[in-house]
C-alpha cells in the first residue's frame, strides 16, 4: 500500500509517516499543497492523508482535484476542524473519510487500511499461489499450512508479488510499492529482502527471478501443481499508472 501524507506541521507529519511505515506501508510526505500536487501527478497512491489548512494549495482545493481526476485515490481528511459542519463540508468536497485532531494513532492506521480496501478495484480477501496463502486484512501468511514469520517489509513484498502474479515485477516496481520515494534505487535492498523471503518460504522455490526482467511468484496452486486457474492476483496490476 502506498500512502501520501500531506501535512504542513512537520513534527506531526514526520510522526505519522514513521508510524505508517512501521505498519508496512510505503509512505511519501508533502509539507504543502503545491508539493502534494506535484507528487500526485508523478506517483500513484492508494490513500492520501490530507490536512485541510495547507499553504500553497489549500487542502479543500487539493481534495477536489483528487476527487475529479482520480477516483481510485482514497482521501482521509485530517484536520483540527472537527465539528459536524466541518465534517459534512469535507466529505462534500470529495473526502472519503474525516478524522479530527487530536487523534489516536491506531485509529488512523485502521482508517487508512479501511480506505485502501474501499478502492474501486476490489481485491481478493486472501491471495493464494505456490502453496502460499496470504491474508492482507489479518496480516497472516502460511505456506502449505505452515505459519510464515515475516517482517513488515517481507510481508509487503510477498503481497505485491502475489497481487501481480503471474506477471513479473522489477526491482524498481518493488521499491516503489514496498518502500517509498526515498529508497535508493542503487542499493541491493530488494535482492536482500527477496533472499530472506525465499529462505522463509522454503522448498520448492516459490519466487522466480529472470535477469533484466524481475521477480514473480511461481504459477502453482496451493497443492504445488500447475493450476488451470489464474493464480493469486490473476494479473492484477501492481502499479497503477496514471493515464
Amino acid at each position: 500500500m502506498r500512502v501520501l501524507v500531506v501535512e504542513d506541521a512537520r513534527s506531526l507529519a514526520d510522526v505519522v509517516v514513521e508510524g505508517l511505515r512501521d505498519q508496512g506501508m510505503a509512505v511519501d510526505v508533502a509539507y504543502d499543497g503545491l508539493e502534494a500536487a506535484a507528487k500526485l501527478d508523478l506517483n500513484a497512491y492508494d490513500v492520501v492523508v490530507l490536512d485541510r489548512d495547507l499553504p500553497g494549495i489549500h487542502g479543500d482545493t487539493l481534495c477536489q482535484m483528487i476527487a475529479e481526476h482520480d477516483d481510485r485515490v482514497m482521501v482521509l481528511m485530517l484536520t483540527a476542524a472537527g465539528s459536524p459542519v466541518d465534517r459534512v463540508s469535507g466529505l462534500t468536497l470529495g473526502a472519503d473519510d474525516y478524522l479530527a485532531k487530536p487523534f489516536h494513532f491506531p485509529e488512523l492506521v485502521l482508517r487508512v487500511r479501511a480506505l485502501a480496501r474501499r478502492q474501486p478495484a476490489a481485491r481478493p480477501r486472501r491471495l493464494r499461489a505456490a502453496g502460499i496463502e496470504l491474508d492482507p486484512l489479518r496480516r497472516t501468511a502460511t505456506r502449505d499450512g505452515r505459519h510464515l514469520d515475516l517482517s513488515v517489509k517481507e510481508f509487503a513484498l510477498l503481497e505485491a508479488l502475489l497481487r501481480a502474479a503471474p506477471a513479473f515485477l522489477s526491482a524498481e516496481d518493488l521499491l516503489e510499492q514496498v518502500w517509498d520515494e526515498y529508497a535508493n534505487p542503487l542499493t541491493n535492498t530488494v535482492t536482500v529482502t527477496i533472499g530472506r523471503l525465499r529462505r522463509k518460504l522454503g522448498e520448492p522455490p516459490a519466487i522466480t527471478t529472470t535477469p533484466g526482467v524481475g521477480y514473480r511468484i511461481t504459477a502453482h496452486d496451493l497443492h504445488g501443481d500447475p493450476s488451470s486457474e489464474p493464480p493469486a492476483g490473476a494479473g492484477e496490476s501492481a502499479m497503477r499508472h496514471r493515464q
